[in-house]
């Protein structure tokens, strides 16, 4: 699995670990075991710390005063004094305009169904409708802070008041002569609704209903490992761990806890991001190298929270050292110690002993920093844990010693500990191969493993294509040397130019290098030639991936002739041919074009070694024109345009190349035979 260069943000990336490692973090009153309903408890056995209540579901207490609420009745206030001031504005109404109109009969049967009305309850048409809706059919009535049932039933509207003393006219009234005493006049709401009261007594209702149905006792056993959590079992564990959260102060305090947590990780993973951003933009602009350090950070803060909260072991067993040692491996020194600090920086918040956890941690990183400043053989991976052992067990004995003074006081299980841990450093040479394959990376020490002669493939290349086999040596010496003069990759640059030619293998006979006297070029056309000797960059393609080479080596097969052309057979056809033309693509490299400052060398030293040959000469003058020519030839090829290299860095290569070819084709003096 090769992980793919997504254009997500950076800075998402440092955003979710800061919030995983935050959430992932101990926290105090955190209760330590999960349970679920049906499922096997995985713990040991369990017994109340203490005498608690069985706490009811959230929906046991719902649905115990959604039925107590059933039965409520709400609380209204009758006003008196409506009906007394009604009756007396109709009696004056009458007195002053109605009693020319209508006889004392209407004036006493108004009067008498006023009282009726007032007495059973005029409400608003909404409250009626609220208590409709809210299927309630009785309320109480204060009057004088004197509850009386009284059905919904019997209240009246305005409108219903109304219609009851017109529809109830005695036979001997007229309801036209009824009907214009204005009744309207004389009927308003007498009934509403008290607020306070019904609150009061419904909170009082509420509050009545238990939230627990029973109590455990300290000691009580409450399950044991491998037992199913049951119903009942199940509320007992959840009444236990919110007995246990408000004992540590609740989940609004956790959310305090857990917000301070975040913006301190938060905080040092800035930094961390800071430092990528000023000081290695190259790894901070992919995405696959900011993947692959958080998630070492965020490996070893999960491992550290998992083995400080559920007590697994000591702390010291993990093998921090790894990181700076895998981090190291694949980028530099300085990376691999930022990122070290980073690390344990986080993983002392939770370690016991912070001072203590940070000093040994912090100086087993600079003991990998300094003894893998050159990082070439495995072997010195073991070299390295044993330098961690010796600092941890130097480093805590001497702390020891100052805090406490007495010898008595150093607790040899350290040493235990620390031997585990070397132990498991061991297993770095396994990590290092299992990330290779995983991220694609290509490390010094494989980079070393594949240039050794020995190896099954340049082993075949020496025997089947011996001439060949010279050139990549010679190739990768002035590549080699150059690359260390503009600041490459030395030991890439090796290593892909070991392997660059490995496609001859499929045809040796056909280039120059490793021919005898007879050419099998001679009986061919050109354009067969060039497809030939062009495909060897893609036999040599298909040797690498079956050999399972890493992409990094692949890199330099594929452009080390770029989109060049096959240029003797190119020219050779134009010059016989100048009339026909000629198709380009049948004599061009299928590339691509190097696209970094190693793949760029090594086209030129493949073509300046190989040019070389062919002068007569060896002088200064003439190597320096060779040179020269062939450089400034790709560059006008436009070979070179992908490639990071400055117009210094190709002056630098030049005078490289010019240098070791002199030295490379030096005359030697002939020795004198002794006179007899």
């Amino acid at each position: 699995m090769k992980l793919k260069n997504y254009s997500i943000p950076s800075a998402i990336y440092f955003i979710v670990a800061a919030l995983l490692i935050a959430y992932f973090f101990p926290r105090e009153g955190k209760f330590r075991y999960q349970f679920y309903e049906g499922k096997p408890w995985r713990y040991g056995l369990l017994t109340a710390p203490g005498d608690f209540p069985i706490y009811k579901t959230d929906e046991e207490v719902k649905a115990e005063k959604d039925s107590i609420l059933k039965k409520f009745e709400p609380y209204y206030r009758q006003d008196k004094e409506v009906e007394t001031s009604e009756i007396a504005k109709l009696r004056s109404n009458y007195n002053s305009t109605l009693q020319g109109k209508v006889s004392p009969a209407y004036m006493q049967y108004i009067e008498k169904s006023l009282v009726y009305l007032y007495n059973n309850g005029i409400v608003t048409t909404q409250e009626l409708d609220d208590l409709k809706k809210e299927d309630h059919q009785r309320v109480n009535l204060l009057e004088n802070n004197i509850a009386t049932p009284r059905y919904v039933s019997e209240f009246f509207t305005v409108k219903t008041a109304y219609e009851y003393i017109i529809n109830n006219c005695p036979a001997y009234l007229d309801k036209a002569i009824l009907q214009s005493c204005d009744i309207n006049n004389y009927l308003r709401e007498n009934v509403t609704y008290d607020q306070s009261t019904s609150e009061k007594v419904r909170t009082d209702i509420l509050q009545s209903v238990a939230i627990s149905n029973g109590m455990v006792q300290a000691g009580e056993r409450i399950v044991d490992r491998g037992e199913i959590v049951d119903h009942h079992t199940y509320n007992v564990l959840r009444s236990l761990k919110i007995v246990h959260e408000i004992k540590s102060g609740g989940s609004q305090r956790q959310s305090i806890i857990l917000g301070g947590q975040f913006v301190l990780v938060f905080g040092i993973m800035f930094c961390f991001w800071m430092y990528l951003w000023s000081f290695r933009p190259k790894i901070f602009n992919n995405r696959k190298n900011t993947f692959f350090l958080l998630s070492c950070i965020f490996t070893a803060s999960i491992l550290t929270e998992l083995c400080v909260t559920y007590g697994l072991f000591n702390v010291y067993i993990l093998p921090y050292a790894i990181i700076p040692i895998v981090v190291r491996t694949f980028f530099d020194s300085r990376t691999a110690l930022f990122t070290h600090i980073v690390t344990v920086l986080m993983c002392s918040l939770m370690a016991p002993f912070p001072h203590e956890f940070l000093l040994l941690q912090i100086i087993a990183g600079m003991v990998v920093t300094f003894s893998l400043k050159e990082l070439s053989q495995r072997s010195q991976l073991i070299r390295c844990a044993v330098f961690i052992f010796l600092s941890y067990t130097i480093v805590y004995i001497s702390l020891t010693l100052y805090q406490e003074a007495d010898f008595k006081k150093i607790n040899w299980m350290m040493m235990l500990y620390f031997g585990i841990n070397f132990i498991l450093l061991m297993f770095t040479y396994v990590l290092v191969y299992m990330l290779e394959k995983t991220f694609g990376y290509v490390s010094s020490i494989t980079l070393v493993e594949l240039s050794n002669i020995n190896n099954p493939i340049l082993k075949k290349l020496s025997e089947t294509c011996p001439g060949t086999f010279q050139h990549s040596l010679q190739v990768s010496i002035l590549a080699s040397e150059a690359a260390a003069a503009i600041g490459a990759n030395t030991q890439l640059v090796r290593t892909g130019a070991m392997y660059h030619d490995i496609g001859k293998m499929a045809n040796p006979v056909f280039f120059t290098e490793n021919q005898n006297s007879v050419n099998p070029h001679d009986k061919l056309a050109f354009d067969e030639s060039a497809q030939i000797i062009i495909n060897h960059v893609t036999d040599g393609v298909r040797i690498a991936e079956k050999a399972g080479l890493p992409k990094a080596i692949i890199n330099f097969i594929r452009t080390h002739h770029g989109r060049g052309k096959a240029k003797y057979f190119y020219n050779s056809f134009k010059n016989r041919f100048p009339d026909k033309e000629v198709n380009d693509e049948l004599f061009t490299y299928p590339g691509p074009n190097p696209f970094t400052k190693e793949t760029a060398v090594l086209m030129m030293a493949d073509s300046v070694e190989a040019a070389s040959r062919s002068l007569k000469e060896h002088t200064e003058e003439g190597i320096r024109e060779l040179v020269d020519k062939i450089i400034d030839g790709q560059i006008a090829d436009g070979l070179l345009k992908n490639t990071p290299l400055t117009y210094k860095d190709v002056e630098t290569i030049k005078d490289v190349f010019v240098e070791k070819l002199k030295i490379m084709y030096h005359t030697r003096i002939s020795y004198p035979d002794l006179k007899k």
